[in-house]
Order: structure tokens, then C-alpha cells, then sequence
């Protein structure tokens, strides 16, 4: 009887140490080392990927914004998207497309509501945008519906309107946008792309001095 209360009592006491041990590792060493990790080789990822203006953090570089005035170059539709139904307070916006099929009325519908609109926001007194000209990125969302980034197709697009808007030359636009245009990661991995946030920031900036 007394063998078996002690071995009990035995392996309570390892089943202690192993869980005290396992809790400092995996909950306190290894995070620790992680999050200094992160910190000492990417720290601007580890925390955000931020972006920043007038000394400001004004958003992240991972995360679309919407409702920019026709002053400044606009991002992806974000369509399919609605509030949060368990905090309404803040109106979070929910990530994710609409998953309508290509040929669904009501998408279909969207994109051309979305097209026309784009021809007419964007053409100017000298410079008419033509619908063959507007890309699949000006009338569609992406699948998380908060892409950060635009083709270049569309922010060319988006040049004349842009630069009428600021007082701008139309040569001082485009060439913000072909500054702010990044090629292929690694060269071969996704598409040439333009963050619409950095870009509309150096845009500011560039309107200010003007």
C-alpha cells in the first residue's frame, strides 16, 4: 500500500516538473526568442509592416484602405463586403470575397455598374478612358477584399484624372506611379503591383510642394 502511494506520489511529481518545464519552454522561452528574432532580422514586419507619414502611422502596407477622394488614386472595389455582426459599434469590415461565380447576374451586374464608373471618374477634358483600357483589378475585389496594391495597369489609368485633380502635370504623375511600382518578387512570383497607400502619400507630398 505504501509502495503504491509513493509511486503515485512519484509520478505526480514528475507530471508537475515535465508540465512546469514544458510551460516555461514553450510558453516563455521559445516566444521570447521568436518575438527577438523577428525583432533583430524583420522588424518592420514583426510589427505591421507600418507605414508612416508626417511621423504618423498611417496604415499598414499589407492592408487596402477605401474612401479616398477623386483626388487620389483609388484602390480595388471592395465589394461582397459588409459589418461585422458582432461588433457593429465599429463597423468592422469583414475579410473575404463575394464568392459569386464569373457568370452570377448579380456580379455581373457589379462589374459593369463598376467599369462605367471608372470611364467616367477617370476621364478628363483632354483624356478619355475607353472601357478596353480599364483592368480586371478596377471592377473586381480580391479574395480578402483588402489588397493593398493595384496593377499598374490601373494606376496608369488613373494618371490624367489624378494629375488634373492636384494641378499636376500628367509627366509629374506618372512618374509617382512608375516610382512606386515593384516587378515580380524574387522575379518570378506574383504580378508587378503598386501600394496604392504609399503612393497616394507621395502624392500628398508631392501636391503640397506644388
Amino acid at each position: 500500500m505504501n509502495n503504491s502511494v509513493s509511486n503515485t506520489g512519484r509520478l505526480l511529481w514528475a507530471g508537475l516538473r515535465a508540465l512546469l518545464v514544458l510551460t516555461l519552454v514553450t510558453g516563455v522561452i521559445y516566444p521570447l526568442a521568436v518575438t527577438g528574432i523577428a525583432q533583430a532580422l524583420f522588424h518592420d514586419k514583426a510589427n505591421g509592416s507600418e507605414i508612416k507619414a508626417d511621423g504618423k502611422v498611417v496604415g499598414s502596407s499589407l492592408i487596402g484602405q477605401q474612401d479616398y477622394s477623386l483626388d487620389y488614386f483609388q484602390p480595388r472595389p471592395a465589394n461582397g463586403l459588409g459589418e461585422n455582426s458582432v461588433n457593429t459599434q465599429y463597423k468592422l469590415i469583414l475579410s473575404g470575397a463575394t464568392n459569386r461565380s464569373a457568370d452570377n447576374p448579380e456580379l455581373v451586374t457589379w462589374v459593369k455598374k463598376a467599369k462605367a464608373k471608372v470611364v467616367k471618374d477617370n476621364s478628363t477634358a483632354d483624356y478619355t478612358v475607353k472601357p478596353s483600357q480599364v483592368p480586371a483589378d478596377a471592377v473586381t475585389s480580391s479574395g480578402s477584399g483588402l489588397d493593398p496594391d493595384i496593377s499598374p495597369a490601373y494606376a496608369d489609368l488613373q494618371v490624367h484624372r489624378v494629375a488634373e485633380k492636384n494641378g499636376l502635370t500628367v509627366a509629374q504623375v506618372q512618374k509617382l506611379v512608375d516610382e512606386h511600382t515593384e516587378g515580380r518578387t524574387l522575379g518570378f512570383i506574383g504580378e508587378p503591383r503598386v501600394n496604392v497607400l504609399e503612393l497616394n502619400i507621395a502624392l500628398k507630398a508631392l501636391a503640397a510642394k506644388s
